[in-house]
């Protein structure tokens, strides 16, 4: 079992998918529970939504304070000196979970991995390296981390996984253009990219979890 606690809800019972969503830096699990009400999924989606807790670790930019982080940040700029290592540990406690939901009777290609800020360059980095064919990787105001390993440790099921991709267009924690050069990149390795943007800062909106709606109830 993963040592991380996490919150679980699931939407109707024996559940044959499931959605795994990562909070951002400083958040805890409970920040995205609210958003299953605000979603209504249609009756018949039968999913397992699990919001882990990260670890509780020294962040370099906020003086070293303690909070909850997935890695390090150590640059205002995000896409600088990344802690390689704090990615991949998160990136192998998420393929973890996945794990779990494999075990617990759930396909892989039913698991959607998810996140926002910090927990969305977690998702896409377990995403596009997972061993077996996902339902897709949901990516919320972020980026994609550790961009120069991305065509030779991508997993041959990546090019066939969808991305949801959203972003505020005045993110003044993730800019706007980490995002869209995100986009890119990962359409350059052959994946495609359902990209989002609005009028709002680093945060989700309501037309945003209207197309979320869409999206996973289009795949699920």
């Amino acid at each position: 079992m993963s040592e991380l606690d996490s919150i679980i809800i699931e939407t109707q019972e024996n559940p044959d998918a499931a959605v795994i969503w990562l909070h951002g830096l400083g958040a805890d699990g409970n920040d995205f529970v609210p958003v299953i009400d605000q979603l209504q999924l249609p009756s018949h989606l039968a999913i397992r939504f699990v919001f882990p807790h990260a670890p509780v670790r020294p962040i370099t930019i906020n003086q070293g304070y303690q909070m909850p982080g997935w890695y390090d940040i150590s640059s205002l700029s995000i896409v600088d000196n990344e802690d390689e290592d704090g990615i991949k540990e998160s990136s192998a406690i998420l393929q973890q979970l996945c794990e779990e939901q494999e075990a617990a009777g759930i396909d892989a290609d039913r698991i959607v991995v998810a996140g926002f800020s910090q927990g969305g360059a977690v998702a896409i980095h377990c995403g596009v390296r997972y061993p077996k064919q996902l339902a897709g990787i949901m990516a919320l105001s972020t980026y994609l981390p550790l961009p120069d390993s991305l065509q030779k440790e991508m997993s041959d099921y990546a090019v066939d996984t969808p991305v949801f991709m959203a972003h505020g267009r005045q993110d003044d924690v993730v800019a706007y253009e980490h995002g869209k050069k995100s986009q890119t990149l990962l359409e350059q390795a052959g994946m495609a990219v359902d990209w989002h943007e609005y009028d709002m800062a680093h945060a989700v909106c309501g037309e945003e979890i209207s197309h979320i709606r869409q999206w996973l109830t289009d795949l699920l």
